[in-house]
């Protein structure tokens, strides 16, 4: 991300629960069954909420449900929802049970979930129907019906719970395939997630490996509830390398490995990125004039990011679980003062000397070489310019990989030049068309979600993968910050809405 830095505040987040609605039940009967719904609004903020229903089936086994209600205005309308097939026509809601919760023995109960709008009020629903039968608390027959199906063995994620189960196993070994990223069996695999930043300055800011924050597997579980499947971890060169900082060298390098080797063992594919590199830079738009590793630099240098590189792809190497990000965002187009965009693309791509840049740089054709010297095979992601923003010259100068396992790097902010679906259509889905993409980065510098939203929709709409910023509780205040607490309470709004769209798609 542009212009970051380490935030101290703690963000705080308001749970609103609308008058009259915690714990709401409305009990129900049917012809020889019956049934409870208890409607809840988790949060709200101005034009939206997000709420929850659990059901409870009172009479004999179901095999499979639909609910249905009114929404007692025009203005309220189900935008997405998880643990059930959800419909809206006018004012009439309609959530059918999917393969997994279908199944409701005598007491049995789920509970789904969805993110709405409203103009005007959100009044509560005033009736609950379960298959057809208006719920009143009641059963129609004095003695219930045996249960026939049994309920599920195994009870489903607590709520929100995701519409697809949060992963299982190891995560997978990944590869290109044409424009997709597939698993060995070859099913498109998209990765969705956050960032975990602070490996990139914590070293050299003395706060020790991670900022203070856990990378224990209590940390990793409050990343499964909200359905991550990847998580970015920026890196810095001088640290891995022993340059400077504290930790460095061995003690630095096993610290990723131990996290790495924990992500991949919940089924959460880590994508390493060189975020902070070596070489004096003092040219246009410099974060610092410190030859250390200790700000954004606009390329990385030849005297140690190959080494670094080497270094990584060896520890990782046979591991394509494991993804490299060659470098965060790279900005010779600033550092030239895009006098020439056409020297720009060369420079990312060859390295060399670079107008603007005092010191040899390090190409993403030098990255890519340095990392298949080692045997290595894992996926490898490619920036493009303008602080990895810019892809419109990006299949010019892609960079050469005997294996083809290349995708397109892309980060978007609304603070960026690329914020439009038009330009989106023209310069991403051009890409795209061809080769993978990840959007390394989204985010925006308020705590709402408008425009991640409008971000996620064409991404998801495209199959293409992201990793919003970031998984940090440094409060949201400044935008980008999508917890309160290494526990996953979501900061509001940002980290509310992130977290339902993760739990509502799927990889």
């Amino acid at each position: 991300m542009r212009h970051r830095h380490a935030l101290l505040a703690v963000g705080t987040t308001a749970t609103l629960v609308a008058a009259g609605l915690a714990g709401l039940t409305f009990p129900a009967s049917a012809a020889a069954t019956g049934c409870s719904v208890a409607y809840t609004v988790q949060s709200q903020w101005t034009g939206g909420f997000s709420g929850n229903v659990a059901i409870t089936n009172l009479g004999s086994a179901l095999t499979g449900w639909t609910l249905t209600f009114d929404f007692p205005t025009s203005g309220q309308q189900v935008t997405q929802g998880w643990s059930a097939a959800w419909s809206q026509s006018g004012t009439s809601v309609s959530a059918a049970s999917l393969s997994w919760n279908g199944s409701l023995g005598t007491g049995g109960s789920t509970t789904i979930g969805f993110n709405g709008s409203w103009s005007g009020s959100n009044p509560v629903p005033k009736s609950f129907a379960l298959n057809g039968t208006t719920c009143t608390g009641s059963v129609t027959s004095p003695t219930p019906e045996p249960t026939t199906t049994p309920p599920p063995t195994t009870p489903p994620p607590t709520t929100p719970p995701p519409t697809t189960p949060p992963p299982t196993g190891a995560a997978p070994a990944l590869k290109v395939s044409g424009n997709r990223l597939v698993t060995a069996s070859g099913a498109t695999y998209r990765l969705l997630g956050v960032n975990r930043a602070s490996g990139e300055f914590a070293c050299v800011q003395g706060k020790g490996m991670w900022d203070s924050g856990p990378v224990d597997q209590a940390s990793v579980n409050a990343m499964k509830a909200w359905n991550i499947r990847a998580v970015r971890i920026p890196l810095n060169e001088d640290c891995w390398l022993g340059l400077s900082g504290s930790p460095s060298g061995a003690t630095y390098q096993q610290a990723v490995k131990d996290y790495v080797n924990l992500l991949v063992a919940n089924g959460i594919n880590p994508i390493l990125d060189l975020h902070w590199t070596h070489g004096q830079y003092t040219g246009n738009i410099s974060a610092c004039a410190d030859v250390n590793a200790t700000c954004q630099k606009p390329m990385p240098s030849m005297q140690h990011t190959p080494q670094f590189w080497t270094g990584v792809a060896n520890a990782f190497k046979g591991n394509d679980a494991v993804v490299f990000d060659l470098f965060n965002e790279p900005y010779p187009d600033a550092a030239n003062n895009w006098s020439d965009m056409a020297a720009a693309w060369r420079c990312l791509r060859d390295g060399g000397t670079c107008t603007g840049i005092t010191y040899e740089v390090a190409g993403m054709q030098d990255l890519v070489d340095a990392v298949r010297a080692t045997g290595a095979g894992n996926v490898l992601l490619v920036a493009g310019l303008t602080w990895t923003n810019d892809l419109s010259q990006w299949l010019t100068y892609k960079p050469n990989d005997p294996l083809g396992n290349i995708v397109a790097s892309w980060h978007s902010y609304n603070f960026n030049a690329c914020v439009t679906a038009s330009c989106w259509d023209s310069q991403i889905g051009a890409v795209a068309a061809q080769v993978p993409v990840h959007a390394g980065e989204i985010g925006q510098d308020t705590c709402a979600h408008d425009y991640i939203d409008q971000v996620m929709t064409w991404l998801d709409a495209k199959r293409i993968g992201y990793t919003a910023w970031t998984w940090n509780p440094w409060g949201c205040s400044g935008g980008n910050v999508l917890i309160q607490d290494y526990n996953g309470t979501p900061t509001s709004t940002y980290g509310e809405g992130y977290k339902a769209h993760l739990l509502s798609v799927t990889p």
